[in-house]
């Protein structure tokens, strides 16, 4: 006589059972994250073409004390760093930043370096690593002006380019080569 041998009902998954659901948990897994990126990438985008418009109201103080407005800088391409003085990637990207300018300024780029830090720390800064370019105070408010240019995560440096019309041209989170500058500067 045979008996007939039934699983419990919290038996383990068999193998092909625990296949299919681990490939099903994946599936759902990767669907998610690309979705999450898809909805970060609109969101940056659609908070940079909102936002632009705005960034060019805004005013910051240089650390002799001068109002630099960003107004006065729209209407020739401009490149934005973000940098502070407590960050060892901005600080040495500064001496890529100021030969660069050197090189460039006359060719009608802008450069403004955008300290995310207080004027006493940037003029100490300054004093032993003067750079060639305008530098300005943004303060910790200024990383809300990162978020809003598109660095959401709050990555510094953080650099943009902005074309004639003040579009965004490109972002860059961390540190430049010279190479990313040249291909940004002179575009094919």
């Amino acid at each position: 006589m045979s008996e007939s041998i039934q699983k419990p009902i919290d038996a383990p998954l068999s193998g092909w059972r625990r296949r299919r659901w681990l490939t099903g948990a994946m599936a759902g897994a990767a669907a998610l994250t690309g979705l999450g990126v898809a909805w970060q990438s609109n969101r940056a985008r659609q908070s940079a073409l909102t936002i632009d418009s705005a960034f060019w109201k805004l005013s910051f103080s240089t650390p002799e004390g001068a109002l630099l407005q960003m107004r006065d800088l729209h209407g020739k391409p401009l490149l934005l760093n973000f940098w502070a003085t407590w960050c060892p990637p901005c600080v040495d990207e500064l001496p890529l930043l100021s030969r660069f300018y050197n090189e460039n300024s006359s060719k009608s780029w802008q450069f403004l370096g955008l300290a995310v830090d207080g004027v006493e720390p940037v003029k100490r800064f300054l004093k032993q690593a003067p750079v060639a370019f305008p530098v300005a105070l943004a303060g910790i408010s200024g990383m809300e002006s990162s978020r809003a240019l598109g660095n959401l995560t709050g990555v510094l440096p953080f650099t943009v380019a902005f074309g004639v019309d003040g579009s965004v041209l490109h972002r860059k989170m961390g540190q430049l080569t010279a190479t990313e500058l040249q291909a940004w500067l002179n575009p094919s």
